[in-house]
């Protein structure tokens, strides 16, 4: 759960990343939380950003999808996006998030489809799609990140440390 070893990126973003030494898919994981909940990263690229979370482990009393799990879902996809929009030299951090449940989700899988809606210098916006496996919307979010410039040796100390 949540390893990153099926994620697709463009050749182009794995060399640039690769002759700075900096491992991308770790670079771009879900994270600790992420790990915890299931988030796998299956296709990643600034236009568009795909993952997977299970909805068992990740429901609220009443045995659906908890709204927070599709808000951790959604950040991390949207992150990853303003991250590979941004390049090697920035970190994306996130400054707003704002999500509509449409529906519940009792069990499977649901996938988030993040796509861009402003990619700026200083900041990247998108919107995050989640379904579940019948393809009916689940909930809409909206990610803006801030771009701070970085070294990208240090970012990648800051996710493996």
């Amino acid at each position: 759960m949540g390893e990153q070893s099926t994620a697709k990126f463009p050749q182009a973003v794995l060399d640039e990343y690769a002759a700075l030494g900096v491992d991308l898919p770790a670079l771009f994981s879900a994270g600790h939380l992420g790990t915890r909940m299931g988030v796998e990263i299956v296709e990643a690229s600034a236009d568009r950003v795909v993952g997977t979370m299970p909805v068992e482990g990740n429901t609220q009393p009443y045995g659906l999808l908890h709204g927070g799990a599709s808000a951790v879902l959604a950040e991390t996809l949207g992150s990853v996006g303003a991250m590979l929009h941004g390049g090697s030299t920035k970190i994306a951090v996130g400054v707003d998030l704002n999500c509509t449940h449409h529906r519940g989700a009792r069990s499977g899988l649901v996938t988030g489809v993040a796509t861009p809606v402003h990619r700026g210098r200083s900041t990247a916006t998108y919107e995050v799609v989640i379904t579940d496996e019948h393809d009916k919307r689940v909930c809409t979010a909206r990610l803006t990140c801030m771009l701070r410039e970085t070294d990208p040796a240090a970012a990648t100390a800051a996710v493996t440390g």
